[in-house]
C-alpha cells in the first residue's frame, strides 16, 4: 500500500481509504446513482466494498475517501490509478460523490487538493480521465478544473488530460 499524506480543506479531510472504511463505503456504492457512470454494478455485500478498497490498497496509485469534517461522514472517494512512473508520468483520476452532496462544490474542493497531489507529490506531468457521454456533471468539472477533452470518442468514453 502507498501511504500518502491526510489533506484537509475547508469542509473535508482527505484520507487513504483502508479496511476500516468498509461499511462507509459500501454505504457509498451501494446507491446505483453514485455507479451509474461507472464500469462497476452498486454493492450488495460488504465484501464488495472490501475488494474495492482492496484493489485500490494494492493498485500503484491512491484512492481517497473524502470524509465531512463536521460529521466525518464518507461524502465520496478521488484518487489516482494506472500510475506510470516512466517520463512522461501520468496517472488516470478517478472521482465519485454521493448524490446527497452533488451540486454543493464538494468534488470541486477536493480536486483543488488532488490536482496538486498528483503534481506535486507524485510528480504526474500528465493527469487523464475517461467520461461517459451522458456524464455532463463530470464534463462540466474536468472543464472547470482546467483539463482538455479530445475532439474524437474512445470505446464510447470522452478523454481528458491535463498537463504539468
Amino acid at each position: 500500500m502507498n501511504h500518502f499524506k491526510e489533506i484537509t480543506t475547508s469542509r473535508l479531510l482527505l484520507r487513504e481509504l483502508s479496511l476500516r472504511d468498509a461499511e462507509s463505503v459500501f454505504r457509498h456504492f451501494s446507491d446505483p446513482e453514485v455507479t451509474r457512470f461507472m464500469d462497476i454494478d452498486p454493492c450488495e455485500k460488504l465484501e464488495e466494498a472490501e475488494e474495492i478498497i482492496q484493489f485500490h490498497m494494492d493498485d500503484s496509485g491512491c484512492r481517497y475517501g473524502l470524509f465531512i469534517k463536521s460529521s466525518g461522514e464518507l461524502a465520496g472517494t478521488c484518487g489516482y490509478h494506472c500510475w506510470v512512473k516512466e517520463v512522461p508520468s501520468r496517472a488516470e483520476i478517478g472521482f465519485d460523490l454521493s448524490s446527497s452532496y452533488w451540486g454543493q462544490g464538494f468534488m470541486q474542493e477536493a480536486l483543488v487538493e488532488i490536482l496538486k497531489l498528483g503534481f506535486d507529490d507524485m510528480q504526474l506531468d500528465i493527469i487523464e480521465a475517461t467520461v461517459e457521454q451522458d456524464n455532463i456533471r463530470s464534463q462540466k468539472l474536468l472543464t472547470k478544473m482546467n483539463f482538455t477533452r479530445e475532439e474524437e470518442l474512445r470505446d464510447g468514453l470522452y478523454y481528458y488530460t491535463l498537463k504539468k
